[in-house]
């Protein structure tokens, strides 16, 4: 089985001067799983290796970089799931933690499978995690803050597993406690060896409203990666929202779409180039640099 892996920065509009910040940022996250796999290394751990890096660049909109509430507080979800045993780890709206991806691994094989705010982080015991004061994370302009960009990772190693990972730090000024598509399964992300492999980013409310990780890895035997990644965009013409998606087959074929401006996403596969695009278009598409 040969090993692949696609990084993705949010489905949004990256300014100009902000553009070589996305393509390193994105190279860089896929470096770190990419050197997991070529060791032989689980699934699981390339998609955290890889959301922690987004999360540690406040490029994105994950980790240090999350977006703030109407309160000024950083309240992030982040979910984390194994197409082998089809476990699950997700959390929303915890607060003062690095890397909430892994906050969400350490839930993964735990009976809960979905924890909320500090209840979540008391669970998993602050001595397991990196915590940070969040006042001293720069904040960045309001114009520039982002809207519609969760960060995701979908991987398959040699072994033939899957997994996905997601992390956000929600929508700037939105409510306290507003939750939205990346830690639900079926709507932001999931994960099955026997189907494939899916993450979402875009508006969540729209995504939560037409299942789109679950669409479109029921559409991946009929129609593809490539034609269920289209089919899961479409589906967004009735709810209206902009979305992008990663999605590998269980052979580790990617399939990419997005209806937004811009698309940050990096992928590489065992033997060959990594590739990093701003914009993709159809998958084999030259990058745009």
């Amino acid at each position: 089985m040969t090993w692949s892996i696609i990084v993705h920065g949010g489905a949004k509009t990256v300014e100009p001067d902000e553009e070589d910040a996305h393509r390193h940022g994105c190279l860089a996250a896929l470096k770190a799983g990419s050197a997991i796999l070529e060791r032989g290394g689980p699934a699981l751990d390339a998609v955290e290796a890889a959301v922690r890096v987004l999360e540690n660049d406040p490029t994105f909109n994950a980790g240090i970089g999350a977006a703030r509430t109407k309160s000024g507080r950083q309240q992030m979800d982040a979910s984390i799931m194994d197409g082998e045993k089809l476990d699950i780890g997700a959390v929303a709206a915890v607060e003062g933690i690095r890397h909430p991806v892994t906050l969400a691994r350490i839930i993964l094989r735990e009976a809960p499978i979905f924890l909320v705010g500090q209840d979540a982080v008391s669970f998993a015991g602050t001595g397991r995690l990196e915590l940070f004061d969040p006042t001293l994370v720069k904040v960045r302009e309001p114009e520039r803050m982002p809207q519609r960009d969760t960060v995701g990772c979908v991987a398959l190693d040699s072994a033939g597993s899957l997994a996905v990972a997601t992390s956000t730090g929600g929508l700037d000024e939105a409510a306290d406690g507003r939750v939205g598509d990346s830690p639900l399964p079926g709507c932001g992300f999931y994960a099955d060896n026997q189907k494939g492999a899916v993450a979402v980013s875009g508006d969540g409310e729209m995504i939560a409203r037409v299942l789109m990780a679950a669409q479109a890895i029921g559409a991946i035997e009929a129609a593809g990666p490539s034609g269920a990644a289209m089919r899961a965009i479409s589906l967004l013409k009735r709810v209206g929202g902009e979305a992008g998606i990663i999605v590998l087959d269980p052979e580790g074929a990617p399939g990419i779409a997005h209806n937004s401006s811009h698309f940050p996403v990096a992928w590489a596969t065992e033997g060959g180039q990594a590739s990093v695009d701003l914009r993709p278009g159809p998958v084999g598409a030259p990058p745009d640099g």
